[in-house]
């Protein structure tokens, strides 16, 4: 993440003071709403959140986010779209899943998957596969710095092992996303951390500690739910004949990951070892050529709906839907519990509009600053509460970098996890307790 460049970008944003009427700023976030009664009401109604595609939703959303916008040529509002769609964070993304999808495939089909998952189960007890695979999450999210590398490592794992039961696989991924996020608003190295103390002032050590106090609460209380309803998950039988080399790509994958390479770097990495390794036990070049090829035409959905999505979110930004919502938000707070409440809500709602939770904390991060100043919220407060926020939100929508990916991986709907999300629910609690709790200084 470039910050000074987004800084730059944002300026008109944080700096024009100017106020957006309630009908134009209504009408502009009015493609969320399209989205949301599309895709998540619908699918809530039936009761099966495979009937109403994700792609479908957006594509209707991303359509009337460009009617929507009057008084500009048709050609140049399709223009805008697709210069949001086409960014660089946003191809960084699809190159991502390219590469994942390629490595996915790789493994499954040279067999790194299985050998893995039955490592996994020689030395962890059953009974502790959901809780294990949950700190696994929160420890390599934490010494990694991004949730998009943690659920690019474990998915694959988290679904071998449900495999026996196919209605398992999305409480496994939302193991596997709870503790991700986990790492990714507590890591030092996160660009959530770097943001939230960068536009607060204040020391990423400070930070942690106030974090800390909101975010242990909540892995642990998640920790017991997996751990006790984790016993009556059916996992796969894990075979016994396995080669432990076959390993070999995800101890690399993993162990470049906690080195802090690029995940770009790590996947490659992890594509050229699976090729050794298959070659070594008697795959075809152009068979294994086939299964990358496989694994990136999986990708090819997620793909879409990650450009719909940005493409749709940008107009949103420039006909003035994030700053309507600064500006209502901002309005009414007299206290200073009304204020940390109001920065959590701040962030969060533009993170729904931006659906990165980096984005959202650098977009509000002044004028979060001067709030928090004003009402007396210490600075690691306020970081805390930006960071933690857009985490829990970036966590629970469809639409996001990470739980696209991990549906793409699992071949499951980008809202199926959502019900057993428990990790980013007791965050809300926590948080809330830690806004209403009022310590003396």
């Amino acid at each position: 993440m470039d910050f000074a460049n987004f800084a730059a970008d944002m300026k008109d944003v944080m700096d024009t003071g100017r106020r957006i009427p309630a009908k134009r700023g209504l009408l502009a976030i009015s493609p969320i709403a399209v989205f949301l009664v599309l895709y998540l009401v619908v699918s809530l109604i039936v009761g099966d959140f495979y009937s109403m595609p994700i792609s479908v939703a957006l594509l209707a959303a991303s359509a009337w986010a460009v009617v929507i916008m009057k008084g500009t040529p048709l050609s140049r509002r399709v223009e805008m779209f697709s210069s949001d769609a086409g960014s660089g964070n946003v191809m960084y993304m699809v190159w991502i899943f390219i590469l994942a999808g390629s490595f996915a495939a790789l493994a499954k089909a040279t067999g790194s998957v299985e050998a893995t998952v039955d490592l996994t189960l020689r030395f962890l007890p059953r009974e502790l596969i959901v809780p294990g695979l949950f700190v696994a999450a929160c420890f390599i999210s934490m010494a990694v710095g991004t949730s998009v590398g943690t659920v690019v490592a474990l998915t694959p794992l988290a679904v071998e092992m449900a495999s026996a039961d196919a209605g398992s696989v999305p409480f496994m991924v939302a193991v596997v996303l709870g503790g991700a996020f986990f790492g990714d608003n507590l890591s030092f190295i996160s660009d959530t951390t770097i943001a939230a103390t960068r536009t607060q002032g204040c020391s990423m050590r400070s930070k942690f500690r106030a974090n800390v106090k909101i975010v242990v609460p909540a892995a642990l209380a998640a920790l017991v739910l997996y751990a006790f309803m984790g016993r009556e998950v059916p996992y796969a039988v894990a075979p016994t004949d396995a080669n432990p080399w076959l390993v070999l790509p995800y101890l690399v994958i993993i162990g470049c990951a906690l080195a802090g390479i690029n995940v770009t770097i790590v996947l490659t990495l992890g594509i050229i070892t699976s090729l050794i390794e298959g070659l070594a036990i008697g795959c075809a070049p152009l068979e294994l050529v086939g299964f990358m090829g496989q694994g990136i035409d999986s990708m090819g959905q997620l793909t879409i709906i990650t450009l719909l999505a940005a493409g749709m979110l940008g107009l949103i930004k420039a006909a003035g839907g994030i700053d309507y919502i600064i500006q209502i938000l901002t309005a009414h707070i007299r206290s200073t519990r009304g204020a940390q409440a109001g920065l959590a809500l701040l962030v969060g709602v533009v993170n729904l509009c931006t659906a990165n939770n980096t984005v959202a904390i650098l977009t509000v991060g002044e004028l979060a600053k001067s709030i928090a100043s004003h009402y007396g919220i210490d600075p690691k407060k306020a970081a805390s509460l930006l960071d933690t926020s857009s985490c829990i939100v970036q966590s629970l929508i469809p639409y996001g970098a990470q739980t696209l990916m991990a549906a793409g991986l699992a071949g499951i709907a980008p809202a199926a996890p959502w019900p057993y999300l428990y990790y980013p629910w007791a965050l809300i609690v926590a948080l809330t307790v830690s806004i209403l709790i009022k310590r003396r200084k």
